[in-house]
């Protein structure tokens, strides 16, 4: 390989690395454009825990780079309601109330890791949606679409007992 082949290389190297970085950072900006600030992924089931969980990914500043998410957790034995939980700090913040159109978010000491831990009582009346996670700016996160919802029935999936 001669100096000027070798530089050659390193040109088309850089320029498809400087390519794909462009690239990336516009999918990024178009993700943002099409989601916005905050938005809920599709809904997948959880065989040995019963329940149905999506994301919701969200931005703490309108200019952060990426998501961050939390789970919605919905149990068909409880369906009136889907529970948020943080995957980081691994509890259940708060809920929201498919019939009243309401979200209850939890004091921090009646925050835990497991659902049945958490007193009925414990769940304030539903209000407005919280503050997106983490913000600063006092955005609301999105009421989650019940149409969105998985079915009431048990997945064919589920292994007989």
């Amino acid at each position: 390989m001669t100096a000027t082949t070798g530089l050659l290389s390193r040109r088309k190297t850089l320029a498809l690395l400087a390519l794909t970085t462009v690239m990336a950072l516009a999918t990024g900006v178009e993700a943002a454009r099409y989601y916005g600030r905050s938005y809920y992924g599709g809904w997948s089931y959880q065989p040995q825990r019963t329940y149905y969980y999506s994301s919701y990914y969200y931005k703490p500043t309108a200019s952060y780079s990426g998501y961050n998410y939390h789970y919605c957790i919905y149990y068909p034995s409880r369906p009136r309601y889907v529970y948020y939980y943080n995957p980081v700090r691994r509890v259940y913040w708060g809920r929201y109330d498919l019939e009243a159109k309401g979200y209850s978010q939890l004091a921090e000491k009646d925050q835990k890791a497991e659902l049945n831990d958490i007193p009925e009582s414990a769940f304030p009346a539903p209000g407005e949606m919280p503050s997106i996670p983490e913000s600063t700016d006092g955005e609301k996160m999105l009421a989650i679409d019940p149409t969105t919802l998985p079915s009431e029935k048990t997945p064919e999936d589920v292994p007989a007992k």
